[in-house]
């Protein structure tokens, strides 16, 4: 076997490397996103809630 043949192999395995690595990479973003809509509407309200009293205390001040 060639160098020529040798680097074409290696090439070859980084790509397939940095494909499973792109898939990898979207499959942990689909979750953590699909994790972030999975709040319950009381937390939602929650969140909304708190958000709207501190918006409120600085004003008092």
């Amino acid at each position: 076997m060639g160098m020529a043949d040798q680097f074409k192999d290696k090439s070859e395995q980084m790509k397939q490397q940095a494909k499973q690595a792109m898939g990898k990479a979207k499959d942990e973003a689909s979750e953590r996103a699909s994790k972030g809509r999975g709040r319950s509407d009381d937390e939602t309200r929650r969140a909304q809630q708190e958000a709207q009293d501190r918006l409120d205390q600085d004003y008092d001040a």
